[in-house]
């Protein structure tokens, strides 16, 4: 099987006279619409709007060809100078058309009756909700000349510092056990089953930061500002209101997942205490066995075992997503392993222009890995589901993004606990789920609680890599609680996590894609198979309806605290299970299975022969 992605379907390289030709096309349909923004006055309402759509459509789809090529190359080896240059080059070119869209959008908000005439056109009803957005966002557009200019500042500006934070985390050498490897390679350690090496990986990841800590810090501080100053010249009330108006969300759905997942953090931090005891620690979890396996895991998983356990996996859920699973591995969607200069962490990429989309992963042959992987394959099947909208009605939210992702990770780990041969094995699996489930609860929360700080006082101060690190140990403080021993957490984790540096508070959305998962789960398990096409519906949704409305297809209300409360319950009752399934205590449950093998997941499935769903009812 392939280790690294097939990306000739897309260009054959930066000499491939395709990607030439669509440069110049590119660079002449920006001046085709600065053209057609020059002379809106003279078209009329109807002509106008359909015409500035048809731009918009070809505009999306030949700057989305040329965006995914350069970032996939760039992704794959940071150090591939020409793809950086590549990629600047199609964001420099796209700079252009951002004050003809301004302008065309500012147009577009101005013409009376608006939602009447789009609804009266074949052409435009389909982009009803594009255009009910645009109305909501056009007080804070800064017109032309002001959206130009900041879609070019901002190349040098926010584009540049990301670009810096990801080569410098991802070329940074790690000194460990008398070599150099990776940042990515010694992240994977956390899960190695031998404690010596867990924590040994640990110091080793802390002190490999002391040589880059300064200039990220120089680039959170900077992106940040610019977020500030953004927003404070579009009228945003702060940068957490922009998100959310930007994500279709309400301030009230918000609320109502974090009040209930501070309410259920105390069941959480009983977790953690219980597992640091099982490892031998008393004084709550040290960071570097957050990912301990728990039990003698010895088995190892190839990229083959990981194509058939996901496809039979799958195949008992929805023939549609195992085809997609299957496809993914045979037409090399995949880059599987870590290498010096490949990005770190996991990620999918839709590329619309192929049809297809792309998987970056670090694939060290854990049973995590598997997981990862079926995340990252729901992202995909994510884009499956919307890749029928029209060019403009292909981009989700941040908060349903994490959705059918999330969702995959219910139905692999749910089907393996169902399957599970013994109390151990089932125990196993449970903490797994637990120490995957607390990573988007506490984790997340934590990561919340960081960014809110640090805007909050960017405006004041320059915040250096000591301030931030003490801003990171009080927000993880906050979240874990004494679920963590508190001399061994992770002030670093701010220069690592990419989301930081990207899109303003891409942190949240894991916590509710997460709950939203296993809400929609435990809908599919009261209905069976007949809650497969409406699942396929709400993810076809969330392109063009707000998450409240995505949600309520599977009837469900978002401000409502009470779902988010039902969703937690679920792993508030598997903490209680560990205790259950050996009638002692949850330390005592943990330092029974401490003491037993780990399940393998290759034993469920003998020769790829057996799927894990013999008797479905059983999921009902």
């Amino acid at each position: 099987m392939n280790e690294v992605w097939n990306l000739d379907v897309i260009y054959r390289g930066f000499d491939d006279p395709a990607f030439a030709a669509d440069m110049e096309k590119l660079e002449k349909l920006v001046q085709d619409y600065v053209a057609f923004a020059g002379e809106l006055d003279k078209q009329t309402p109807l002509d106008g709007l359909k015409k500035g759509v048809a731009l918009e459509e070809s505009l999306s789809e030949l700057s989305g060809k040329l965006v995914e090529y350069a970032f996939l190359r760039q992704s794959g080896n940071t150090r591939d100078a020409e793809a950086g240059s590549r990629l600047g080059q199609v964001m420099q070119i796209l700079t252009g058309a951002a004050g003809a869209q301004a302008q065309w959008r500012e147009w577009v908000s101005e013409i009376p009756d608006l939602m009447t005439l789009v609804g009266s056109d074949e052409t435009l009803k389909d982009y009803t909700f594009l255009f009910e957005s645009l109305l909501r966002n056009s007080s804070h557009l800064l017109g032309s000349l002001g959206e130009q200019i900041s879609a070019k500042l901002s190349m040098s500006g926010s584009s540049a510092w990301s670009d810096l934070q990801e080569y410098l985390t991802s070329t940074v050498p790690v000194s460990y056990n008398g070599g150099t490897t990776n940042l990515s390679a010694i992240r994977n350690l956390a899960y190695d089953p031998d404690p010596a090496v867990r924590k040994a990986a640990y110091e080793a990841e802390l002190s490999c930061y002391d040589r880059i800590k300064d200039a990220v810090a120089f680039a959170l501080n900077s992106i940040k500002l610019e977020t500030i100053s953004d927003c404070q010249l579009r009228g945003y009330a702060s940068p957490l209101d922009r998100t959310l108006e930007k994500s279709d969300m309400k301030r009230e759905t918000l609320d109502a997942m974090l009040g209930a997942m501070e309410e259920y953090m105390p069941k959480f931090r009983q977790y953690l205490r219980a597992k640091g005891k099982a490892l031998g620690h008393e004084n709550g979890l040290p960071w570097y066995d957050l990912f301990a396996p728990m039990g003698k895991s010895t088995a190892r998983y190839t990229t083959e075992d990981a194509k058939r356990i996901l496809v039979e996996l799958f195949s008992t859920f929805d023939s549609e997503l195992a085809d997609m699973v299957a496809r993914a591995f045979d037409e090399e969607w995949i880059d599987f392993y870590p290498r010096d200069g490949k990005s770190g962490g996991a990620f999918c990429a839709g590329v619309a222009s192929i049809g297809q989309s792309r998987i970056l992963t670090n694939f060290d042959g854990t049973f995590g890995d598997i997981v990862t992987l079926a995340h990252e394959l729901g992202h995909a099947f994510h884009n499956q589901c919307i890749r029928t909208h029209r060019p403009l009605n292909r981009d989700y939210s941040m908060p349903v993004a994490e959705t059918a992702s999330t969702f995959n990770e219910c139905v692999v780990m749910a089907a393996a606990i169902r399957q599970a041969k013994s109390h151990d094995e089932e125990l196993a699996l449970i903490e797994s789920q637990l120490q995957d489930v607390t990573q988007i609860i506490c984790d997340i929360y934590s990561r919340y609680l960081f960014e809110s700080m640090v805007l909050e006082n960017r405006e004041k101060q320059f915040m250096n890599a000591e301030t931030l690190c003490g801003m990171m140990l009080k927000a993880q403080e906050q979240s874990y609680g004494d679920g963590l021993d508190a001399s061994f957490r992770h002030p670093y984790m701010w220069v690592c996590k990419s989301h930081y540096y990207g899109s303003t508070f891409y942190n949240y959305p894991y916590a509710f894609g997460g709950l939203f998962a296993r809400g929609l789960y435990a809908q599919y398990e009261r209905e069976g198979a007949a809650f497969v096409p409406k699942y396929k519906k709400l993810l076809r949704t969330t392109t063009v309806a707000t998450a409240e409305d995505v949600a309520k297809v599977a009837g469900i209300d978002l401000t409502d605290k009470e779902f988010w409360r039902g969703a937690l319950q679920t792993v508030a009752q598997q903490i209680t299970m560990l205790a259950g399934l050996t009638a002692e205590d949850a330390d005592a449950a943990l330092q029974h299975i401490l003491s037993t093998d780990r399940m393998a997941v290759m034993d469920i499935l003998p020769d790829g022969t057996a799927p894990l769903a013999e008797n479905e009812e059983e999921a009902e």
